[in-house]
């Protein structure tokens, strides 16, 4: 009996065991359910306001972290200034004018005398038109020499050679893809439907092939241009193309390269691996690179030595302890409000408009202190094991002491963001235009892609009309060389328009 009562104890034991793991792991796996939902079914935006923060933390804050002091940067902020209100339509606008007269007016106009008149304005629309732009080169002979050879003036340099698209076609197929989102297929229908024009999507494709070669000059002035800074922030997102001969689709990505608060550029491959990153940094690239917490970055640093200082993000950061703020309200909400006293400090250098020099000043005296804090705290959550390495708050956890060493790198040099979000933005267009257009034709073409994006993006950040921009650019540019390509990117472009809007 003995014997088999220790049977049947080691194997409630055992049972008791199993149990227990199998609790835990139903509990991990109903947080993974619970936040696929709140991904796929909730809302997207992570804001957290006052109030909710106040029910994470109605509680202590956890016995492992320091009570968090008020930052400075709390007090209130210097009131803005209040922009000019703008006209309800703009002065520029064509106008086209009505009268009309009483009809005892029309009948006798002799009899009477104007003393005033009533204005009402609508704002219309005329769609677009197409029309054909035609060249008439005459041809002269001489009156006095009969027998000379006839004159005829040569044709001004184009972009092809008996090609059919003129500058502004090719300008409005470019936005009417990569910044108003339309495919080429669609395009298709628009003309054939609303304009009786027959241009198939092939014709179609092989134009935004000529003018992506066209803009090449500028598209590598532009990426000289974003690396020479010695700072800049990378991300990529997955594009399907069309695998030629098998109709499959696979998975390529599109790189972005931005320099904050200047230019950005896109870079297309078909890989996401770290020899991506050797040809897209040039190898005497030196400086900070902001990235997320893809391995292929540091294996990246690694490879340049010295050269390369990667800088973290504090926004992924801030999304691990936000995803685990139900399973764990008091300890997410404790960081959460840590992360918010840093972008509340960097608001206020923000309305400040605040140089390099004064935001490392500020955040200095009042960041590190901050993030110092953030760090004992992931110390001492680290040591005691409280939470489970599957868990999203231990995930949070892992993951912020990974990215320990990148994340304040952002409190010792001015010039670098407290995270990576305006790489981010650049991509949210290309993000868009994917789910219309699917995939990439082809590989190839994925570069093409590339490069209008680059310049479409690079046009929105200087507030100028893309459409505008090509068709003066795809214009100028068959009668330019190479040295005088930097005159007609888009910053150079802008500044130059600026003297002819201050005259208008």
């Amino acid at each position: 009996m003995t014997a088999r009562e220790a049977e049947l104890t080691q194997k409630l034991a055992e049972t008791q065991q199993a149990l227990a793991a199998a609790l835990r792991e139903n509990q991990l796996l109903r947080q993974k359910v619970d936040l696929l939902v709140r991904r796929v079914f909730g809302a997207s935006s992570e804001k957290l306001d006052a109030a909710q923060l106040q029910l994470l933390l109605l509680a202590e804050a956890p016995a492992s972290a320091e009570p968090a002091s008020v930052a400075p940067s709390q007090a209130p902020r210097a009131p803005r200034t209040r922009q000019p209100k703008t006209p309800r339509l703009p002065d520029n606008l064509p106008v086209v004018e009505e009268v009309i007269d009483p009809e005892p007016v029309k009948a006798q106009p002799e009899n009477w005398r104007q003393i005033g008149q009533e204005v009402t304005e609508q704002l219309d629309y005329e769609p677009g038109r197409f029309l054909k732009r035609r060249t008439v080169r005459r041809t002269f002979v001489h009156r006095t020499e009969p027998d000379s050879a006839p004159v005829t003036a040569p044709l001004p340099p184009c972009l092809q050679e008996r090609g059919l698209a003129a500058p502004g076609l090719l300008a409005h197929v470019l936005v009417s893809k990569y910044c108003d989102h339309l495919p080429l297929y669609r395009q298709e229908q628009i003309y054939a439907q609303r304009h009786s024009l027959n241009l198939p999507r092939q014709t179609l494709a092989r134009w935004v092939e000529l003018a992506a070669d066209w803009l090449t000059p500028i598209y590598e002035q532009i990426r000289t241009g974003v690396l020479a800074g010695g700072y800049v922030q990378i991300d990529e997102t997955p594009i399907e193309y069309l695998e030629p001969g098998y109709g499959k689709t696979k998975q390529g990505y599109l790189w972005t390269v931005c320099r904050p608060r200047q230019d950005v550029f896109f870079w297309w491959n078909t890989s996401r691996a770290a020899t991506c990153l050797d040809v897209i940094v040039p190898a005497d690239f030196k400086g900070t690179v902001q990235c997320d917490g893809y391995a292929a970055y540091p294996c990246f640093a690694e490879t340049r030595g010295d050269a390369i200082v990667l800088a973290g993000c504090w926004a992924h950061v801030r999304r691990g302890f936000y995803e685990a703020r139900e399973q764990s309200p008091k300890v997410s909400g404790w960081f959460l409000r840590q992360i918010q006293n840093l972008y509340r400090i960097e608001s206020v250098l923000r309305d400040k408009k605040a140089g390099p020099a004064l935001r490392e000043a500020v955040r200095a005296h009042q960041s590190r202190p901050i993030v110092e804090r953030i760090g004992r705290a992931l110390v001492r959550f680290r040591t005691i094991g409280r939470f489970l390495p599957q868990s999203l708050l231990g995930q949070a956890i892992k993951f912020a002491w990974g990215q320990w060493p990148a994340l304040q790198v952002y409190l010792g040099d001015g010039r670098v963001e407290v995270d990576n979000n305006m790489v981010e933005n650049a991509i949210r267009p290309t993000a868009i235009g994917k789910k219309n257009w699917l995939f990439v034709g082809e590989a190839d073409a994925g570069q093409r892609g590339a490069i209008v994006y680059t310049i479409i993006e690079c046009c929105r950040r200087r507030g100028i009309d893309p459409y505008t921009y090509l068709r003066d650019v795809l214009s100028r540019l068959p009668h330019m060389t190479n040295h005088q390509v930097p005159e007609v990117t888009p910053e150079a472009w802008a500044k130059a328009r600026q003297p002819i809007r201050r005259a208008a």
